[in-house]
């Protein structure tokens, strides 16, 4: 008879200089039996750092911090030795900070005045490997910097070569914040086809996850030309 492998919890680290915030988040989390919160910090600085003493698997990280913000301490957790995946915090007057957060590295990002179960969700997705970009959010921020001029020079097109015209038509859609079930309907095939096709697009194009394939969508022009 095998013996049953338990797996172990979620160590998230909450990153947020709002006590009552990680109040909230400590407090629903420490119902479950699959997340566990290890930390808290009420700067980025103290995120980073306490990442690399816990091993946390997922930092829930705010933007605007005192000291090191939450954009910085997303790109030092990122690029630094660890395996943490970082969720970002935001309310929706916070669009330049959002798209600055996920060019860091971010693996998706969370509305505070969502539901704590869905905030539980998204903590879950991200930990398991998967980013977390809710359509309804993308198209908010599409819409926000398609809406403004372009102070700076376009993005080289180059991200986006290599790619067919129908995994373009794809890319495309992703940008746009459209879900897989969305992107399936749109072109009349299979969900399962519209995975294929993504994770043809994170091979072909060097992406991380489905949150880079909105950047790479975005800074290729494809999203301004839809």
């Amino acid at each position: 008879m095998s013996a049953t492998t338990v797996e172990q919890p979620v160590r998230v680290v909450l990153a947020d200089d709002q006590p009552l915030v990680r109040t909230a988040l400590r407090m629903v989390i420490t119902d479950t039996t699959d997340l566990v919160v290890v930390a808290e910090a009420a700067n980025g600085a103290e995120a980073v750092r306490l990442v690399e003493e816990t091993g946390a698997d997922v930092v829930v990280m705010d933007l605007r911090m005192p000291g090191t913000d939450g954009i910085e301490a997303t790109r030092i957790i990122t690029e630094g030795p660890t395996d943490a995946r970082v969720v970002v915090l935001t309310t929706f007057d916070d669009d330049d900070h959002v798209y600055a957060a996920l060019h860091a590295g971010a693996s998706g990002f969370l509305v505070k005045d969502m539901a704590l179960d869905d905030i539980l969700a998204a903590v879950r997705v991200v930990a398991s490997g998967d980013a977390l970009i809710a359509p309804s959010v993308t198209r908010r921020l599409i819409k926000e910097f398609t809406g403004r001029p372009r102070t700076e020079p376009a993005a080289p097109r180059r991200r986006a070569e290599g790619i067919t015209d129908r995994e373009r038509e794809v890319l495309t859609l992703v940008g746009r914040g459209l879900s897989n079930t969305e992107i399936a309907g749109e072109l009349h095939i299979s969900i399962a086809t519209a995975k294929t096709y993504l994770t043809r697009l994170l091979a072909k194009l060097d992406a991380r996850d489905r949150v880079q394939l909105v950047i790479i969508a975005y800074e290729a022009g494809l999203v301004w030309a839809a």
